[in-house]
């Protein structure tokens, strides 16, 4: 059985995330979306959320399963008996940095292979940070992510600007 793991944080989910999973299902007979605990990002939903997320958005293709981690992605993906870790590049500028972790990779784990995978080029240029950021302005997020995450996006994004706003603010009649 081939298994792969396709890491990142997901934070959110976006088409281009799933598209990618979904390419890499077809190549793969079983897909492990690993969702990351540990990151340098600050993510605006929970390991929790996140993973959630994720399990609702790909619950339509049966050789997907999505699990958290949180350490050495290499030591997961041996301790699940993967062969590649799939990686997702949308533009040149992914490439140095997915370059970079790929050689870390192989040479902490040179049984493992990296594949990158190119979304559609109509979600190329769809990441979670720019979702985050055009969700926190006001914008139509529906576009870039299922309806259950841009949802999930607008409630924590209310309950963002009411601890923004502070007790006092909420409680004002202006």
């Amino acid at each position: 059985m081939k298994r792969a793991i396709y890491p990142g944080t997901f934070d959110p989910i976006t088409f281009g995330h799933i598209d990618v999973a979904r390419r890499a299902a077809r190549l793969y007979d079983e897909v492990i979306v690993a969702v990351a605990a540990a990151s340098t990002k600050t993510p605006i939903f929970n390991l929790e959320q996140r993973s959630e997320l994720a399990s609702v958005a790909l619950q339509e293709f049966p050789n997907i399963r999505v699990l958290s981690f949180d350490g050495l992605l290499v030591e997961f993906a041996r301790e699940l008996g993967a062969s590649s870790i799939v990686r997702g590049l949308r533009a040149v500028s992914d490439f140095e940095s997915e370059i970079q972790m790929a050689a870390v990779n192989r040479r902490l784990a040179p049984e493992i292979e990296t594949v990158f995978l190119s979304p559609t080029e109509e979600l190329g240029f769809v990441s979670s940070s720019i979702v985050r950021e055009l969700a926190r302005l006001g914008g139509n997020v529906a576009s870039f992510v299922p309806l259950h995450v841009v949802d999930a996006l607008k409630e924590i994004i209310k309950h963002e600007q009411a601890t923004k706003a502070g007790p006092n603010m909420l409680n004002s009649r202006h």
